[in-house]
Parts: structure tokens; C-alpha cells; sequence
């Protein structure tokens, strides 16, 4: 007889090997961290994009504002030259 055991061979072989349930825990854990960060990076992209949408027109929302004073300004200023 030799010293290692004999495996039966007949049957289910999850009758006969051991599952490793904190494995199989862990992996789904690791496949749904790496969904959720997909989600996560995708989210952050539509804010930032979203942003920048905002940046740009709070920047045109100041331009106009600017260029309405310069016209005011320049108004003001050709009403009351006097005439030569």
C-alpha cells in the first residue's frame, strides 16, 4: 500500500473536494469592487464634463456682462462729448 489516500473516482467531485467558500467570497467581492469603480470612474467623468459645460458658460454669462458695461461706458461717453 503507499502512503498517500486513494480518491474515489465514481460520483459528484464535490462530494470528495473541498470548496473553498472564502475564495469564491473573495473573488466575487473583487468583480463587484471593479464593477462598482467602473461605475464610479464613469460617474465622475459625466461631473466633470458636466462641469466644464458650466465652466464655459458662466464664462460667457462674464463676457457679456463685461462687453454690456463697455457698450454702457461708450454710450455715456459719446452722449455728453460736447460738439466742436
Amino acid at each position: 500500500m503507499s502512503g498517500a489516500p486513494q480518491r474515489r473516482t465514481l460520483g459528484s467531485r464535490y462530494l470528495y473536494e473541498p470548496f473553498d467558500s472564502a475564495h469564491a467570497r473573495i473573488e466575487t467581492h473583487e468583480r463587484v469592487f471593479e464593477e462598482r469603480w467602473v461605475a464610479l470612474n464613469r460617474i465622475l467623468e459625466q461631473i466633470e464634463s458636466g462641469l466644464d459645460r458650466l465652466e464655459r458658460r458662466l464664462w460667457l454669462a462674464v463676457y457679456g456682462v463685461a462687453i454690456a458695461l463697455a457698450g454702457q461706458i461708450l454710450a455715456f461717453m459719446l452722449n455728453t462729448r460736447p460738439f466742436p
